[in-house]
Parts: C-alpha cells; sequence; structure tokens
C-alpha cells in the first residue's frame, strides 16, 4: 500500500530538518547521506524517493530555514514580519546578534552557518541563500523608519553587519574577542537604526 502524500511530506520535513542540523555542525562535505537517514531514523534506501543528490537536498535544507527554524527564531526573539517597525528592526539585531544565536550550533542561520559551502555550492543553493538575505533585507527595509532611496543601501549594510559578524565572531577560537566582535556589530547595527 502506498504512503499518503501526508507522510511523504513528513518524511521529507524530517530529512531536510535533520540535513540542515547535520550541515550546521559538519559542513556539507563531512556530511553523508548515510548520516542524514540515521539522525531521521531512515533508510538510505528512502533518500532517493525524496531528492536526487545531496546537492539537492542542501538546497533544501538551506531554504527550509526561513519558515522552519528562522520562523521559530523570530517568534521568540519577538519579530513579526506582518508588523514592520523601527523596534521590529531592533529586534531582529537583538535576536540575531545574540550571544543564544552564536551559541546555537544546531539552530543557527545557514548564512552564519555555511557561507563558504553555499559559495561552492550550484546555483540552486545559492538562489536559496539569496532568498535568506533577501528576507532579512526586507525586514530591515521595511523596518526603517521614513523610508528614503537610501533605505535599501542601510537594509543591506545592516544585513551584512549582522550575518558578517556572527561569521567573524563563530570562527574566533578565543572566546574573548568573538565577544568582542559580536557586541561591536550589535552596537553599531542598533546604532544604524536610530539614524
Amino acid at each position: 500500500m502506498p504512503y499518503s502524500s501526508e507522510h511523504k511530506q513528513s518524511t521529507r520535513a524530517k530529512i531536510v530538518e535533520s540535513a540542515r542540523i547535520l550541515f550546521n555542525r559538519h559542513g556539507f562535505q563531512d556530511v553523508t547521506i548515510d548520516m542524514v537517514m540515521e539522525k531521521a531514523g531512515l533508510t538510505r534506501g528512502g533518500f532517493y524517493n525524496h531528492f536526487k543528490s545531496k546537492e539537492a537536498l542542501f538546497g533544501a535544507a538551506v531554504s527550509s530555514f526561513l519558515m522552519g527554524r528562522g520562523a521559530e527564531w523570530r517568534a521568540d526573539a519577538g519579530v513579526d514580519p506582518t508588523k514592520p517597525s523601527p523596534d521590529m528592526a531592533r529586534q531582529m539585531i537583538q535576536g540575531y546578534l545574540s550571544s543564544e544565536h552564536l551559541g546555537d550550533l544546531d539552530g543557527q542561520c545557514p548564512m552564519i552557518a555555511l557561507p563558504s559551502d553555499v559559495a561552492r555550492s550550484n546555483p540552486e543553493v545559492q538562489s536559496s541563500y539569496q532568498e535568506l538575505l533577501e528576507a532579512m533585507v526586507w525586514l530591515f527595509e521595511s523596518g526603517l523608519e521614513g523610508q528614503t532611496p537610501r533605505s535599501r543601501q542601510k537594509a543591506l549594510s545592516l544585513a551584512a553587519l549582522c550575518v558578517g559578524g556572527m561569521v567573524l565572531a563563530r570562527t574566533l577560537p578565543d572566546s574573548t574577542l568573538a565577544e568582542e566582535v559580536r557586541v561591536a556589530a550589535h552596537h553599531t547595527a542598533s546604532e544604524m537604526t536610530m539614524k
């Protein structure tokens, strides 16, 4: 008897979330299909019922963040994309540049966890990553007070500061310096929403 479409969607979602966590922990290169399927509690044979390749799964894992773990993270941070405001933009900065987000390796945004892997990946994966950036830029741009021609530039700068600050902080073995980088990025980004 064939599985229902709901069962297939649920299984696919389980595979994608397992992969997202493993890619965050180990990077694309060091994650195998066997690892993903084991974490999902499934056999390897079922993988190809859902994905044509590991890279296709990688794109789905990056893309899933926006409405999956990312939506949970935004709710926890008090960010409501349906109510853009300067306060919402500040909440986004507060949550994104938090020490909790930096320490949450499994739940981190792929823009922090996977930039080098994405840069070496195919155009579909890079498009998924770009969607995350565009969503962040839109949140900032729509939340800035007094929309001006410079609002997009400011939103892009805020996104670059948030992502870049966290990427840099994540790579540093000296936790004191990592914290200094995170706090400096947070401080500067917060100031930018006041101007």
